[in-house]
């Protein structure tokens, strides 16, 4: 006999598997047996499978509806209310859905607090400009992409004639020292110990990705990445211990590279499958640090960012020696990174900032503006509603697209000239129109940093889209 598959859909077969596999077992086992007595053993089957798990003939069919509590690998949560102390900083410079953005992201189980940098603008999961505090977990989504995305600016003994004197030799040096591109690395060989960190045996997956880290060492990926020297103006009573006035200057961009893209993807994918929410804030899924996956990101996510800094050692240290250039003081600090702090109440939380700078007290940062605008050298003021952080740069107030729209090649390169930049490579995606008001994102922070230094871009390289 056969059965048909509205028959078994009757009786809870509603798996197309479960369908096929039984309507195999009936022509092949139950061949002369009523249509009554078919659906009744199926029905049993179903409804007591651990009776037939063992049954050489019906154990597989069994196995689809055994369900074990203790085999349940995910999760599921609800929202809650707006919960916990949110602060916008600049909320005149900031979109409305980044605004919403980060309200959900503050309706989640384990959020305890949050802040908006003035520089924000609506991403993937949280705002970029996004910090969020919470309690033993952490949001893989919350941290970004380019995991351990930082700056780093180094101060030299030469003036700021000698970007003038040497501009050729400057740009040479930046052709022959810097990689940009999603894919391949520097032509000469690099050698730095964050190769030979033990946390590449942590995983299977940081093993698979060790060799291209060693080709991508040293370089600086694409988008809003940059490598440019300038000139800072440092204040009076300032952090580095240098006199007041002008420097040459260094300042980088960049983060993890593929390391720090292949984790967030693959851990991004784990916290989705293991932590249930509702569509609006599915990808800020997160993973409990006690757990195997949770303790896997943190190493993962900390290996990254030692290696987005040896990314920035090795421009900085190729550069130096090209141009015989010397080094007085150096300053760097991640913006896409998990910290784990404690709030004034003495509660540990792990700390996400998603394109937002590091500013406890007395903690040295730089926020850059664009290709054609000043950044500055800042020192945190500890602001604990601020979740001791600050804006990490101008922030984007058009899209790649809008800003391709929006400007010419022709036009740009009217600005870099009234502007005294010289560009090697770069797009239009990243002119200065594309960007907030510096200033006006550094007045709205005003209480979260001091200023002591001020930087001024002249010859900058970037990626060419």
């Amino acid at each position: 006999m056969s059965i048909k598959p509205k028959e078994l859909s009757k009786i809870g077969y509603t798996n197309d598997k479960a369908r096929s596999i039984a309507q195999t077992l009936v022509s092949k086992h139950m061949k002369h047996a009523s249509n009554k007595d078919v659906l009744d053993l199926l029905t049993h089957i179903k409804n007591q499978p651990e009776e037939y798990i063992k049954h050489e003939t019906y154990g597989t069919l069994a196995a689809l509806f055994l369900t074990k509590e203790e085999s349940c690998d995910f999760q599921k949560f609800q929202l809650l209310q707006l919960k916990g102390q949110l602060t916008i900083y600049g909320s005149k410079e900031i979109d409305t859905n980044a605004k919403k953005q980060m309200e959900m992201a503050m309706t989640l189980p384990v959020s305890l607090q949050g802040a908006l940098m003035p520089d924000a603008h609506s991403g993937y999961g949280l705002p970029i400009g996004g910090v969020l505090a919470t309690n033993n977990a952490v949001i893989p989504y919350g941290v970004g992409m380019d995991i351990g995305c930082r700056m780093s600016l180094t101060i030299f003994a030469e003036d700021e004639k000698y970007l003038q004197r040497y501009s050729n030799p400057i740009k040479n040096a930046l052709l022959n020292n810097t990689h940009f591109g999603m894919e391949g690395g520097l032509d000469f060989h690099q050698e730095h110990e964050v190769l030979d960190s033990p946390l590449f045996n942590e995983t299977a997956l940081l093993k698979k990705l060790h060799s291209k880290a060693a080709i991508q060492l040293g370089s600086s990926g694409s988008g809003n990445h940059f490598v440019e020297f300038g000139k800072i103006e440092i204040y009076e009573n300032n952090s580095v211990n240098l006199p007041a006035g002008i420097y040459l200057s260094l300042l980088t961009h960049s983060g993890s590279r593929g390391l720090g893209a292949a984790v967030a993807q693959h851990y991004t994918k784990i916290a989705m499958e293991k932590c249930i929410l509702p569509k609006e804030v599915k990808s800020l899924a997160w993973l409990d640090l006690d757990s195997q996956e949770g303790v896997e990101y943190w190493t993962s996510m900390n290996l990254a960012g030692e290696y987005a800094k040896a990314c920035h050692d090795q421009i900085h240290r190729h550069l130096t020696k090209s141009l015989g250039i010397t080094p007085l003081a150096n300053v760097e600090n991640h913006h896409n990174f998990a910290w784990k702090e404690h709030l004034p109440d003495g509660r540990e939380v792990i700390v996400h900032r998603k394109g937002a700078t590091p500013a406890s007290e007395g903690t040295l940062g730089i926020i850059p503006g664009s290709m054609c605008t000043s950044g500055y050298l800042v020192r945190g003021k500890g602001v604990a509603s601020a979740l001791n952080s600050a804006s990490h740069g101008a922030g984007r107030v058009a899209s790649r697209q809008k800003a391709r729209e929006s400007m010419t090649n022709s036009a740009m390169k009217k600005i870099l000239i009234e502007s005294g930049v010289q560009l090697i490579g770069g797009s239009v995606e990243e002119n200065p129109f594309a960007y907030k008001d510096i200033e006006r994102v550094m007045f709205a922070q005003k209480e979260l940093v001091s200023i002591e230094g001020k930087f001024t871009p002249s010859i900058v390289r970037m990626n060419k889209e």
